[in-house]
């Protein structure tokens, strides 16, 4: 059996693979070290561009089973990719837990006026009586209840939220007050003083928060967005955070990246921008390899694949 690996994981993965296994490692550039027209797995790493995806698949007519370590494969979706009858399986689950812990930062630091807190530090001002939040008893909806939706339940419940999800096939889940399907989620938005938004992009969910989303939500609501950026609709989301139609947002993902110097994201006094780091960890890699080995393991065996990408839905 041969498989193609990256070049940054591929000498940690070697010692773990079968005796009988043969490895081809290819660059970041698409560049194989080896024959690959027999090579039956593909290992891809993050930041995979479609050409250089689409460079290695003519390499490798005999492909079965690509693994991809991002939660989302909307970029290796392309036409010429699903030409090939492929199994892609996905990391889902593998930044769930630095992005869960990402999101339960943005809504303290929101609710306990860090900004101002530090503003007032730089100044030397000791300032007392501003009015803070708490996040008990507020209600929590995040729409796409999937590994990262419910990592995110499980670290806000216990600061004692009301949590709603949607989810294409609800079902009940743990911490989870109420979960809906995928189309139910916008009946809760005059419910939800924080928004999250942690579903796949696909066509069905592109510029999915639109302007009558923003509008249905409460004057005092908080969007976040640990997702895509092309789920919102920028300019509406603009404009509502622009008129005070919400309280606030923080984006860790938007539309064009690097946000250019130029977008008014940077200088509004109600948005927090991070740079797309929100499922950043030294663990990441760790738990890609162990999922993809574990995989491996799982396709000797004819076992059931773990993350099987539905490509039709997209994710």
């Amino acid at each position: 059996m041969k498989l193609i690996l990256p070049v940054e994981v591929a000498e940690e993965l070697i010692p773990h693979l079968p005796s009988d296994t043969a490895v081809v490692r290819v660059n970041s550039e698409g560049n194989l070290d080896g024959d690959a027209t027999d090579a039956e797995i593909y290992f891809s790493w993050f930041f995979l561009k479609p050409n250089i995806l689409h460079k290695v698949l003519a390499a490798a007519p005999q492909l079965r089973w690509h693994h991809a370590p991002n939660a989302g494969v909307n970029h290796i979706l392309t036409p010429i990719y699903l030409e090939r009858n492929l199994i892609l399986t996905n990391g889902a689950g593998v930044h769930a837990i630095p992005i869960a812990e990402f999101v339960i930062t943005y809504m303290l630091a929101y609710a306990k006026k860090l900004h101002q807190l530090y503003t007032f530090q730089a100044e030397h001002s000791w300032q007392r009586g501003f009015q803070t939040q708490d996040l008990w008893d507020a209600t929590l909806l995040i729409i796409g209840a999937g590994s990262i939706g419910q990592e995110i339940a499980a670290r806000a419940k216990p600061f004692g939220m009301r949590i709603y999800g949607s989810r294409r096939h609800p079902e009940p889940l743990p911490n989870f007050d109420k979960v809906v399907g995928a189309n139910e989620w916008r009946s809760l938005l005059s419910e939800a003083h924080y928004v999250v938004i942690a579903t796949p992009l696909t066509q069905e969910t592109k510029g999915l928060i639109d302007a009558e989303v923003l509008h249905s939500m409460r004057h005092d609501a908080y969007l976040i967005n640990i997702a895509r950026g092309a789920v919102v609709d920028e300019p509406a989301l603009l404009e509502a955070l622009k008129e005070n139609q919400i309280a606030g947002a923080a984006l860790d993902t938007l539309f064009t990246e690097p946000l250019p110097p130029e977008s008014p994201f940077w200088s509004l006094n109600n948005v927090f921008v991070t740079p797309h780091c929100s499922g950043h960890s030294p663990r990441v890699k760790e738990r890609s390899l162990a999922l993809f080995l574990d995989n491996l393991t799982r396709y000797r065996h004819n076992q059931p694949l773990r993350n099987v990408v539905d490509k039709n839905a997209g994710y």
